[in-house]
């Protein structure tokens, strides 16, 4: 099955390309039954995926120890994981340095706050949207066996 958004290669039956997370095939508007069932959690993937960002990296953490069928949600879960835990470091390590930490340190937090908001967005429409490095990597250890 082609992805009719970017034309990727998708296995037969994918609900969502693997590539730019597009919808595949036609959608059940109201079922709540076909979705269920596309995650080892019982929600939607999309819904699973915006979870995965909810709580930073710790809900990143949850996600990738529990699901096992949705390369979505796992997707989601590693870029969690790596995009806060990152930023997270980043701020700690910052807001020691007398001042030019002090200046950096809100400078990092909105960072933080608006990559927060943006990749739930993403993931609650059901994009698979890749941060520049991190997605890629997310990427392949979505793709390996849980």
């Amino acid at each position: 099955m082609f992805c009719p958004k970017c034309g990727t290669e998708n296995p037969d039956g994918a609900k969502f390309c693997s590539k730019c997370g597009a919808a595949l095939g036609a959608v059940p508007a109201s079922s709540g039954a076909s979705s269920s069932s596309d995650t080892t959690t019982g929600l939607a993937p999309n819904v699973a995926g915006l979870l995965c960002y909810v709580g930073w990296w710790i809900s990143g953490i949850v996600f990738v120890v529990l699901e096992k069928k949705s390369t979505f949600v796992r997707f989601h879960a590693w870029q969690s994981i790596v995009t806060f835990g990152v930023l997270t470091v980043v701020q700690i390590a910052i807001a020691v340095i007398p001042f030019i930490g002090w200046i950096l340190s809100p400078l990092v937090w909105i960072l933080s706050v608006v990559l927060w908001i943006l990749l739930m967005v993403q993931a609650g429409s059901g994009k698979m949207w890749k941060l520049p490095w991190v997605g890629d990597w997310a990427e392949k250890q979505a793709s390996k066996a849980p």
